[in-house]
């Protein structure tokens, strides 16, 4: 494969940003480096109700042309990226992370392999990503079945993972390209006629798991989705979730039991919350305890709302949420 050969195929970008300060500034100017012999049809940053300067700074900095849109509050990560992605007319839509930084080739790259004729059937990719000290880091996951979320949530993972595979691939679970489950959302490509067809993200998960089902549905329609070795760009991870830690707690495990009720047999969605709430909880209590500070009462808030949503009458019987054939 010649990765080197210019592609034709026109891309369009889309960022979600929440109070991620100067680090979409440094993401923007990224793409604008990373733009030669790429055509960039649009790049669209949502902008999720920021209270801090991040889109002004972004925009100040901006080499290539932004569309910017601006939500009057955080209308979530999913619905965010159907907002950014809505009108596109361009064969790939990537869903970029602020906190990403993209390499001078990483975009051309990126096309030049989804480009070739043996790949038509590769509807995601994702690349090798790096830690802000240029180490490896995860970029692909396994589907989190109901022993994988059980080994999740009891730690058995990391004491059996034979038994109880982790959700997370480690890079060296992928030393080289190879088809995956899932790639991480950081750098999210996918053909843009495959996310019409499959009608984009489950607006249902907020953020967490929004991924993880299209990539699922993805599969269902007989497309692969692949971690792509030959690409390179580099990821902070968690910047915005980590300022409301009781927030991503609560939407982390909404979004497990949203997965679970769409994708899981009964048994398995009752085993997965019984897990999730009579084992999980007290364990992450008494953690939170031992580590004193504000963690005890973040935890305890991320468990009273998700008490409270799943005592919310047809949360479970949303149309959104039925099981795909």
């Amino acid at each position: 494969m010649d990765e080197s050969v210019p592609s034709d195929s026109t891309l369009d970008i889309v960022i979600v940003n929440w109070n991620t300060r100067e680090a979409l500034a440094d993401c923007v100017v990224s793409i604008g480096a990373a733009a030669d012999g790429v055509s960039i049809s649009r790049v669209v940053i949502v902008d999720n109700a920021s209270s801090d300067d991040s889109l002004d700074l972004a925009v100040n900095a901006a080499q290539i042309p932004l569309t910017v849109e601006r939500n009057a509050s955080n209308a979530g990560f999913a619905a965010a990226c159907n907002q950014g992605a809505a009108g596109s007319t361009a064969d790939y839509l990537l869903f970029l992370n602020p906190d990403t930084r993209l390499e001078r080739d990483t975009l051309a790259r990126t096309l030049a392999y989804l480009d070739q004729p043996e790949n038509r059937d590769v509807g995601i990719c994702g690349i090798r990503l790096l830690d802000d000290e240029g180490r490896l880091t995860t970029s692909a996951a396994r589907f989190p079945t109901p022993r994988v979320i059980v080994g999740q949530a009891t730690g058995l993972s990391r004491v059996l993972p034979a038994v109880f595979p982790p959700h997370l691939l480690t890079p060296a679970d992928c030393p080289d390209t190879r088809d995956v489950d899932q790639v991480i959302g950081a750098y999210f490509v996918i053909r843009r006629p495959l996310f019409e067809q499959l009608g984009g993200f489950d607006e249902r998960f907020f953020v967490y798991f929004e991924e993880v089902d299209l990539s699922l549905r993805a599969r269902l329609a007989g497309y692969r989705s692949v971690y792509y070795a030959g690409a390179t760009a580099h990821h902070t991870g968690g910047l915005s979730s980590a300022q409301v830690k009781a927030a991503r707690l609560f939407y982390s495990l909404r979004g497990r039991l949203l997965y679970a009720w769409k994708h899981y047999s009964f048994p398995e969605r009752w085993f997965v919350a019984a897990v999730t709430f009579g084992i999980e909880g007290p364990a992450r209590m008494l953690a939170a305890l031992l580590k004193g500070g504000s963690a005890p009462a973040e935890t305890l808030l991320g468990y009273r709302r998700l008490f409270a949503f799943v005592g919310t009458p047809g949360w479970s019987r949303d149309r959104t949420l039925q099981r795909q054939p």
